[in-house]
């Protein structure tokens, strides 16, 4: 009897399972899909592709510009079509959610909610990019709420893989969340300095150079939080492996960052790649220690799970 018991219990629990798989597996695609699309949309910019398409969410009128396609059109033309997959995803990611609440996390609709509200929202900023002529302030705010978008899908997806913390990380959720926030400011202002063309009009001795100087400067916080929070994980004994992993991808992708960062000063931004590769890897960075911030938290309420319950079992136990 009690074997046939512990079977429903492993069918049921291989039921409950099915759903949250299938929507992380969605979720891993979506991130993927995001940060393809952030690298296109930089080679958009750098490339002065931003107005290859003079309209939207058309073409030249057209869903396939056939006739004007060259590679500014194209690269423009494939952001806008890697946005809309996305945007499709996030509507199925939506649906799946809530239509499956019942074998969910109670958090997930919601939080997949939230993650479709951001890609609306961006529709809307890649929109009036186009229609505003590439204005400062809006192709700033578009990355940013690119960004946003990525951490929340990178936050979902590690919320829902198998993880048994081991209760050791201290401070590090919090060391992480920081350098996760300062990594995501310094990113904002190397969109401004991107869309303003600061760095370009600097070297002609302009005002602008004060944005590109805060720029450069602004590498320090970010730099010293993702620092500590390396050091710290290396001086933390019984780290979950997947944590010391992370870190020390979340060190080496801060040093290619900062390399990558000074050849694009020293070559004046002329070599496209260069650039956006720079971009590229500070997403990268940004996500990695998003996804570090997550597990951290939750090996944190693992810790104080066990701690409560062991107060409460003493308490029985006096």
């Amino acid at each position: 009897m009690s074997e046939f018991v512990l079977e429903q219990q492993s069918v049921a629990a291989t039921h409950h399972q099915k759903p949250k798989e299938r929507i992380r597996r969605l979720v891993w695609k979506m991130c993927v899909a995001t940060l393809i699309l952030m690298a296109i949309g930089s080679a958009t910019r750098v490339m002065n592709a931003g107005l290859a398409c003079p309209d939207w969410p058309l073409c030249y009128g057209e869903l396939v510009p056939t006739k004007q396609m060259n590679f500014q059109v194209f690269l423009e033309w494939f952001h806008r079509l890697d946005a809309a997959l996305i945007g499709v995803s996030a509507i199925a990611l939506v649906g799946l959610s809530w239509w499956q609440r019942q074998l969910l996390p109670k958090w997930l609709p919601w939080a997949s909610t939230f993650a479709l509200f951001l890609i609306v929202f961006q529709g809307i900023l890649g929109g009036l990019t186009v229609t505003e002529l590439l204005r400062f302030d809006i192709v700033t705010a578009h990355l940013g709420t690119a960004l946003l978008f990525f951490t929340t899908l990178l936050a979902i997806g590690t919320a829902l893989i198998p993880y048994q913390g081991t209760g050791t990380v201290g401070k590090l959720p919090w060391l992480g969340l920081t350098a996760s926030v300062l990594v995501y400011l310094q990113s904002l202002l190397g969109a401004l300095v991107g869309s303003r063309w600061a760095l370009h009009q600097c070297f002609g001795i302009s005002q602008l150079c004060t944005i590109m100087y805060s720029h450069i400067g602004g590498v320090l916080p970010p730099t010293a939080a993702t620092l500590l929070v390396v050091f710290v994980s290396w001086r933390t004994p019984a780290l979950h492996p997947a944590l010391r992993r992370l870190a020390n991808i979340a060190g080496g992708l801060l040093v290619l960052q900062i390399v990558l960062g000074v050849a694009t000063l020293k070559l004046r931004l002329q070599v496209e790649p260069l650039t956006v590769s720079h971009q590229a890897i500070g997403a990268a960075l940004l996500g990695t220690l998003v996804v570090f911030t997550v597990l951290a938290l939750r090996d944190w309420a693992t810790s104080r799970n066990l701690n409560a319950y062991s107060e409460q079992a003493q308490g029985l136990n006096p």
